[in-house]
């Protein structure tokens, strides 16, 4: 292999324990270029992005660089300090210094705030902790930092995962900007109009293997590349409209983070919700989760009413929450799959103290059949899976418990194209089954063609509720603006 201007991959192989990541996997990115990595999760892309950033070593192969470049790096998986400021992590071994050498601390605020600034970034405040601000300005900050150190070659690995729109615009501008100044760019994202965005290569992976490397390749060639399958629609048929009583109904109810809401849930549906992100919607779908509930109103399920100030009390009601980062609100990384699984079902599955190790043994591997979760054996931590296949463990533990609520908050984010079908199928299935389905999305092209009404959110409140013959992308994003314009 030629070696490029900038880095590349040559015939790199690695593999965990028992499990295969990369086998024989080559790449080149040019200076000056976008190169993205494109295939399912659990394809290979992130520990590539991890052996070329130096922070694994692979078995085989070699990684080639231009010793004169700087690599940065963001990693899929954050790596900010909690409990430290903004400014801490954004100035992190570039922190001021006093006439004395030592860390000016009162300094740092000011020039986080105008390094910020320079970027473009005025809406997070420097001073506040990074486990109070929201995980996508938790992103921003995290490329930000990367970005100021002024890289020679940047690897983004799912940077817009918990990105919507106007940030995603705000980080291709700084693309841009790093591209037109001969930075070489390694992406990877599973949004397909993104990598058609902005792009200059694009390589395919499938099953730790590199299996082309194209200028220009359409979507539905790519997905057969990257699956080894047609896909013949990406959203299967809606679930048919609902009837009889609602599942779960709000009136004049009030979370901290919302204004009063009114709605009503059927069983069989997919009632979607949608708006510009910081609007209310988590407050929402962790107000009907107990965490914290309802500070006023009435809540009723299946038309009685219902007191829920605890994830205990929703989960004794029948209602499961799947939040937007699994990791570290929904599963226990270092456990096992079946652990995973079957953890809030324990009680039903011990007899005098004891669990019966058959039982919860029988139980996880029905389930992994059930929702085709990819995993060597249940017995594997589930931190070692894909992000697709940890989203459809999180899935099958609240089926165990026999919920017919399920909250289900942006369940596709960070997962790649083959396995967010899977996903669409099994909500659409799980509807059919007569499930009550309250299904917020970043992602307004899901809310279109998964749902048969929408309700809009802005400032905490709805602002509109679309129903079928009014869905498209395009009419959810309207709503959400021209509420915003209204607002100005």
């Amino acid at each position: 292999m030629t070696v490029p201007a900038a880095i590349a991959a040559c015939s790199v192989s690695k593999s965990f324990g028992g499990v295969r990541a990369l086998t024989k996997a080559s790449f080149a990115a040019d200076s000056g270029s976008v190169h993205a990595l494109v295939g399912e999760n659990g394809a290979g892309k992130s520990t590539l992005i991890k052996i070329l950033g130096g922070r694994i070593a692979p078995d085989e192969g070699e990684v080639l660089a231009d010793p004169a470049l700087r690599i940065g790096i963001v990693f899929q998986e954050l790596t900010l300090l909690p409990y430290m400021r903004v400014a801490d992590n954004l100035l992190l071994g570039r922190e001021p210094r006093s006439h004395l050498g030592l860390i000016d601390r009162a300094a740092m605020p000011g020039l986080a705030e105008r390094s910020l600034a320079e970027l473009g970034i005025t809406h997070i405040d420097p001073r506040a902790l990074a486990a109070d601000i929201s995980l996508a300005e938790r992103q921003i900050v995290e490329i930000a930092r990367v970005i100021l150190a002024s890289p020679g070659i940047l690897l983004l690995d799912e940077p817009t995962s918990a990105l919507v729109e106007r940030e995603v615009a705000w980080l291709f501008a700084r693309i841009r900007a790093l591209r037109a100044a001969g930075t070489a760019i390694v992406f990877t994202s599973h949004r397909w109009a993104e990598i058609a965005a902005i792009a200059d290569r694009i390589t395919i992976f499938r099953n730790g293997s590199d299996v082309g490397s194209f200028d220009s390749i359409d979507e539905t060639e790519a997905i057969t590349l990257m699956t080894g399958r047609r896909l013949e629609a990406l959203f299967p048929a809606r679930p048919p409209a609902p009837d009889g009583a609602p599942a779960l109904e709000l009136a004049g109810a009030r979370a901290a983070g919302t204004a009063q809401l009114d709605l009503a849930l059927h069983p069989g549906e997919i009632l979607g919700v949608g708006g510009l992100a910081g609007h209310g919607h988590r407050a929402l779908f962790f107000g009907l989760f107990g965490a914290p509930g309802f500070i006023e109103g009435a809540l009723r399920v299946a038309g009685k009413p219902r007191r829920i100030r605890t994830p205990r009390d929703a989960i004794r009601a029948g209602i499961a929450l799947v939040p937007e980062d699994r990791k570290s609100e929904g599963l226990f990384l270092p456990l096992k799959v079946r652990d995973n699984l079957t953890l809030p079902i324990l009680r039903r599955l011990s007899r005098l103290g004891a669990i019966d190790l058959g039982a919860e043994r029988r139980i996880a591997s029905d389930t992994i059949a059930r929702l085709a979760i990819r995993t060597p054996s249940a017995a594997q931590p589930v931190g070692a899976l894909s992000g697709g296949n940890q989203q459809k463990v999180l899935l099958g533990r609240w089926l165990l418990t026999k919920a017919r609520i399920l909250l289900l908050y942006d369940v596709t984010r960070g997962v790649d194209v083959a396995t967010k079908h899977e996903i669409y199928e099994l909500v659409v299935r799980l509807a059919r089954e007569g499930y009550a389905i309250l299904f917020y999305s970043s992602d307004a092209e899901e809310l279109a063609h998964l749902c048969r009404r929408v309700l809009v959110m802005r400032r905490g409140a709805i602002v509109a509720d679309l129903p079928a013959e009014q869905l498209s992308a395009e009419a959810i994003v309207s709503a959400a603006m021209r509420e915003a314009a209204d607002a100005a």
